[in-house]
């Protein structure tokens, strides 16, 4: 039987994995992912390293070694844990890298979460990690705050490829493709090699259906919350599609193409399904699309390889109707502009307090007190 995900890979879309700790790297999963289903690429934030050194013994021995040494900060540490993980991830994806002229084959690594609202701390951190892991294949995370958008302008100006994250609605979606080609603009006006640089835009799925639904089930009219839940996260998604199909097509685009430069693609991401009553693969089979990249947690790539169904340019169908729903939810008083600026603000909220456990639980393993 054909692998599903390598037919998601026929229709056009990478699949990176949403998911990365020293397991998965020591035991050869991540090798086999990338042999066998044609893994592209991986993706961590603060809340996947928090879980994988709190959750787990397998730094157990590391954090011994640190103990042993004397202390030098918690997040000192936990860079030195982290880097030493996305620089063997990032090795094993090399292949992958050189084999698609970097298209695909990156390793994501976040900014310090505490520095969401600092444009100028997210550029000097943006350099300072790709310093450190030292791979052609990184991918710095950077939020799509205001300060972090202003950031991605000054950093693709700079020549850095960078991964937008926390992306939630369609107006902050056009502001990251604009400072992703602004920034362009000035790197090759400055002499810079535009085919050396990539991005994507990693626009959040399941997370608005959550929040929306809730509203819904609020309103207090069921038949409107019957006819639009569970809905409004995939018409959104589609029409950022739309949206970056039209960005990626004009002639300001087509002068940096003609030099080489590579379009910014849109990575779905929180595409698991959280409502236990929509099916475990919903949100994949939904956002199919052409030169689109889904990250997915180990659970949905499981259950996408079992049972997923691949609908090549899934995502470009009805447009209208994706229109419609979200004209329908702000008729019925759900505005997704105000849901999404919250969930911006959340996930930033999450991200900060994953690493304040995480530093602490590093603390408390490494100090000799």
């Amino acid at each position: 039987m054909t692998n599903r995900l390598l037919q998601l890979e026929a229709a056009g879309q990478s699949v990176w994995l949403d998911y990365l700790n020293r397991q998965i790297l020591a035991d050869g999963e991540l090798k086999r992912l990338i042999a066998e289903d044609g893994l592209k690429g991986v993706t961590s934030n603060p809340s996947i390293f928090e879980k994988a050194i709190v959750e787990s013994r397998d730094y157990v021995e590391a954090l011994e070694a640190f103990r042993a040494q004397g202390d030098p900060g918690p997040s000192q540490v936990y860079e030195h844990l982290a880097i030493a993980d996305i620089q063997v991830a990032a090795d094993l994806l090399l292949p992958v890298f050189d084999a698609t002229g970097g298209r695909d084959g990156y390793v994501s690594l976040e900014c310090s979460p505490y520095l969401a609202n600092d444009t100028t701390g997210t550029i000097a951190e943006a350099k300072r990690l790709r310093r450190a892991v030292d791979r052609p294949n990184l991918m710095v995370k950077v939020p799509a705050t205001r300060a972090g958008i202003s950031a991605v302008h000054a950093l693709a100006g700079q020549g850095l490829s960078i991964n937008v994250t926390l992306l939630f609605a369609l107006s902050a979606y056009q502001q990251v493709a604009e400072a992703y080609i602004g920034g362009l603009e000035e790197f090759q006006r400055g002499g810079g090699d535009v085919s050396k640089v990539a991005g994507v835009a990693s626009f959040f799925v399941s997370r608005i259906d959550v929040a929306v639904d809730r509203r819904l089930d609020q309103l207090g009219d069921k038949s409107l919350a019957d006819r639009l839940r569970g809905k409004a996260a995939i018409a959104n998604a589609k029409l950022a599609y739309a949206a970056y199909q039209a960005t990626f097509a004009g002639s300001r685009w087509t002068r940096l193409a003609s030099a080489g430069a590579r379009t910014q693609r849109l990575l779905w991401a929180s595409t698991g399904t959280k409502n236990p009553g929509y099916k475990d693969t919903k949100y994949v089979e939904a956002l199919v699309g052409r030169d689109t990249v889904d990250t997915i947690a180990p659970s949905t790539m499981d259950a996408f390889r079992d049972h997923g169904m691949v609908t090549p340019d899934a995502v470009e169908e009805d447009v209208a109707g994706a229109r419609a729903i979200l004209l329908a939810l702000e008729a019925g008083g759900v505005f997704l502009e105000q849901i999404t600026e919250e969930l911006v603000a959340d996930g930033v909220s999450q991200f900060t307090e994953a690493f304040d456990k995480l530093f602490s639980h590093i603390a408390r393993r490494v100090d000799k007190g």
